[in-house]
């Protein structure tokens, strides 16, 4: 494989091209990589960003809070260890497509069941390879995050001037509701617990929960199953509802604690629905608990404001600094807005502080048992060193069901 090549503009005739491509990807601002297809042959457009994580490509990949954008993976070697039917973090794929650097090989990994580009196929996602994933991750960087489409045909006939018209129009993240179209149509328990390598005691490789003492209700904005895996392991029983629940009715199944969860598009666009929800919950005195959107939807609820980043945080290496303990951790984040500090009411306590841009990556209200991160706690893919943060809901779940009981 050759790398692919870079042009501008696409409003020219003809470009250049290298032989055997199979596959384009043009720009909003009409810059065409040339590449190779992946996965299902199709054209596809929306926002590019990029994810610096080494591994967990198919739990990125299954990650609902990606809706509408196509994922750029710095990391060269994706695909190389296949894919199984257990890292799966949503049944399907919401994501427009991805661009990778390298070939994808066949699969050297013993837990692997299917070929990286097969299983693209069946969860009907495009993708390029032989990009220069350094140059377009630097352009974003510099230039912010830029709209692109992906165009795979098996016999290379491409309209680049109806591609780049496609990039130019495909609309902004800024202002769109996204979770309504990722939440779960129905209300249900989750069941299964964390998973757990070469344990006898372990179904298909995941543990069987603790009793369940205690009852979190989730209300799901594209929830990821790690995060449930993390609930259900509190020794909880997670019933997971739809984001258009009511607080009423969420309240009528009697919850010890909320978790409000991830998901993608423009917090301010899905608060038109869930801020008033959120409110309601909060005057409800229950603990609280929130993931990256949930996070967000929180501030909301508490009056702050959030705004959109220049070009997000996605990778597993960001790293995060506790401001009261002044302990880093190095987590998995997958964010395209933050909170706006100066908009955060005076009883907020910021907890978590990004050492990359400075930015709020979480906050509390510890007398209203109220807390959220930005990040993701549940580390999948990894690291693991903030999941203290599921201990610190149960206790605080614990700690207000004692006072309820006094």
């Amino acid at each position: 494989m050759t790398d692919a090549t870079a042009t501008e503009p696409c409003n020219q005739p003809t470009v250049e091209r290298p032989k055997g491509s199979t596959a384009v990807l043009v720009l909003s601002d009409g810059t065409v990589f040339w590449g190779y297809g992946i996965g299902k042959e199709a054209t596809v457009v929306g926002e590019i960003c990029f994810n610096t994580s080494m591994t967990g490509y198919q739990e990125i990949i299954t990650d609902p809070s990606y809706a509408g954008q196509i994922i750029t993976f710095t990391f060269p070697h994706i695909g190389n260890v296949g894919t199984n039917t257990n890292d799966h973090e949503c049944e399907n794929s919401f994501a427009r497509g991805i661009i990778i650097r390298a070939d994808v090989t066949s699969p050297s990994n013993y837990r692997a069941t299917k070929h990286f580009s097969e299983w693209l196929t069946a969860v009907n996602l495009t993708g390029i390879s032989g990009i220069d994933t350094r140059s377009l991750t630097r352009r974003i960087r510099i230039n912010g995050a830029i709209n692109g489409a992906i165009a795979y045909s098996g016999n290379g006939d491409f309209n680049l001037r109806s591609l780049h018209r496609k990039a130019n129009d495909c609309p902004s993240l800024a202002g769109m509701d996204l979770a309504s179209k990722v939440s779960c149509d129905d209300t249900f328990i989750w069941s299964t617990g964390l998973w757990n390598f070469g344990n006898s005691a372990s179904i298909d490789g995941f543990m069987p929960p603790p009793p369940s003492l205690h009852h979190i209700v989730a209300i799901d904005y594209g929830t990821k199953y790690n995060i449930l895996r993390n609930l259900r392991n509190l020794g909880a029983e997670v019933t997971v509802v739809p984001a258009f629940t009511s607080a009423e009715t969420i309240l009528a199944l009697n919850p010890d604690g909320i978790f409000l969860s991830n998901g993608p598009g423009d917090p301010a666009a899905t608060g038109s629905f869930a801020v008033p929800i959120i409110k309601e919950l909060l005057r409800s005195g229950k603990p609280i608990f929130g993931i990256c959107l949930g996070h967000q939807m929180l501030a909301l609820a508490l009056g702050a404001k959030t705004e959109k980043m220049k070009n997000g945080h996605r990778g597993g290496n960001h790293p995060v600094k506790h401001v009261v303990s002044e302990k880093i951790e190095i987590t998995s984040q997958n964010h395209g807005f933050v909170v706006s500090e100066n908009t955060l009411p005076k009883s907020t306590k910021i907890t978590h502080r990004s050492l990359f841009d400075g930015s709020i990556e979480g906050f509390e209200i510890e007398e209203r048992g109220v807390f959220s991160v930005q990040y993701h706690p549940e580390a999948s893919p990894g690291p693991t060193e903030s999941d203290y943060l599921f201990r610190a809901f149960l206790e605080l779940i614990q700690k207000m069901k004692k006072m309820d009981h006094a």
